[in-house]
């Protein structure tokens, strides 16, 4: 979805919290996607680590879950949004990237 015709390029994937920490720290991106639900340890941890070392990078959090379940979740995180997969798309995640990094 986002390698095709977007303004994004992907610089890293991961399968588990604990590789998206690693790879955040390596590749500092300025967009972190990520699954509430990972193996290892949670998206919601996974993004409370990425942003206590790198408070600059967006981290947005995915679930098939509604918002309504995973709010208390989401503001403990620290991530600049929850949405849910259906909701994804470039434009979305655009809106969330502060201009001055574009």
């Amino acid at each position: 979805m986002f390698e095709a015709g977007t303004s994004f390029e992907v610089v890293g994937e991961a399968e588990t919290g604990e590789e998206a920490v690693a790879l955040a720290a390596a590749l500092r991106p300025q967009l972190v996607l990520m699954d509430v639900v990972l193996p290892d340890i949670d998206g919601v941890e996974a993004a409370r680590r990425i942003l206590s070392a790198e408070p600059s990078i967006v981290v947005v959090l995915a679930s098939a879950r509604r918002q309504e379940d995973l709010r208390l979740e989401l503001q403990a995180s620290g991530a600049a949004a929850f949405l849910r997969k259906e909701d994804i798309s470039p434009a979305a995640l655009q809106a969330l990237i502060p201009h001055e990094c574009v």
